[in-house]
């Protein structure tokens, strides 16, 4: 487990150090998954199982463990990008993803993470529908946004054949050609931030229904009900787009799209269209892609903030925010990969509080 870890630089003063760099983050991962959310949990939970984390896990701990201030001291200077390049060599080392998968790009900000400047980190993460797993993250630079971060993601990880959807903010000539350039296909959202293309879209949608007999449009139909709630989905999927006056700018633009969903809640019905620029050409294809896009926020997102509490986490010294969202990534790759229980996260996440076996299990499911 230590070998992921080990390009870690270590920047404290020599001489002084009490505690082993690399031991300090395997602690930390393990004290996480085990379902501690704050540096003083992870202290209690390490000092508690010394001797389970020296039998099971190897760890020399030549000076005991660290307290809750040592924690926050030496993940507040580990390198952000070091450790984030650790978490995806580890990625890389155990998750095959397949050919065709669907990895979703989306930003969430860490709502606690606000300083005495209403300074907050926003991280934006790749996430792998299928294989149910976080690909990598990457923080925003605080004068930049997601379309700056997006393309340098995809640099860090590995997606060759695989199909990028995102949101419009990442709807960019410079985000498509590097999806392009990556032996990939998209699906992304196309709003306002697009006026021209998302106007001209919209109409020819708009005419293409009015008129179907001289508008060729690939179709399908997705109904789904939950809670109370039924939502039925039609596609529209067209490869006519020599109209587009644009298209050479955009990399392998392919087709065009459109999804209108109809809501009914309590006997109320809304009705929502939402428009699509692709390389995408298959129709039940681009259905799947938009329809799962929305797991990185119910799989991911929604999952941070309800098992781990993130939007109420208070980290904020240097760099101690953004490195325990890398481990809170860790923990939720660690949960979904471990299929041999059919528990939920929750279940999981409080079953590893108390059972070292299992978390054994958990943990050394990925970590070989």
């Amino acid at each position: 487990m230590k070998k992921y870890f080990e390009e870690l630089s270590d920047s404290r003063q020599q001489g002084k150090i009490k505690y082993n760099l690399v031991e300090v983050v395997v602690m930390a991962i393990i004290a996480v998954t085990a379902g501690a959310e704050h540096w003083n949990e992870i202290a209690m939970y390490c000092k508690s199982k010394e001797n389970m984390l020296r039998t099971k896990f190897n760890l020399e701990l030549e000076n005991g463990t660290p307290t809750d201030d040592t924690f926050q001291r030496i993940f507040a200077i580990i390198k952000p990008k070091e450790f984030e390049k650790c978490f995806m060599k580890w990625i890389k080392s155990v998750i095959s993803v397949p050919e065709n998968e669907i990895v979703s790009l989306d930003g969430k900000t860490l709502r606690g993470s606000y300083d005495n400047n209403c300074n907050v980190i926003h991280m934006v993460s790749a996430w792998a529908s299928q294989t149910g797993v976080v690909l990598g993250q990457i923080k925003v630079n605080e004068k930049s946004n997601e379309i700056t971060a997006v393309p340098e993601l995809l640099d860090l990880i590995d997606v060759k054949n695989c199909i990028i959807t995102s949101d419009a903010m990442s709807c960019q000539k410079k985000t498509v050609q590097k999806i392009t350039e990556n032996e990939c296909d998209y699906v992304i959202c196309l709003k306002g931030n697009q006026e021209t293309l998302h106007e001209d879209v919209k109409l020819y949608f708009e005419t293409a229904q009015k008129e179907p007999n001289f508008y060729p449009l690939l179709k399908n139909k997705t109904s789904d009900k939950n809670h109370g709630r039924i939502e039925k989905r039609e596609y529209f999927l067209t490869t006519d787009i020599d109209w587009i006056n644009s298209k050479s700018e955009w990399a392998n633009l392919n087709a065009v799209g459109m999804v209108r969903s109809k809501r009914i809640i309590n006997d109320v019905e809304t009705v929502e269209n939402r428009y699509f620029i692709s390389s995408v050409t298959d129709i039940h294809l681009f259905s799947k892609s938009v329809r799962q896009h929305w797991g990185i926020e119910n799989c991911l997102h929604w999952c941070l903030d309800s098992n781990f509490d993130e939007d109420h986490c208070r980290m904020r010294v240097d760099n101690s925010a953004e490195n325990f969202a890398v481990l809170r990534h860790i923990a939720i790759n660690l949960y979904k990969s471990f299929t041999s229980s059919k528990l939920s996260i929750k279940a999981k996440r409080f079953r590893c509080s108390f059972d070292d076996d299992f978390l054994c299990n958990v943990i050394y499911n990925k970590f070989h």
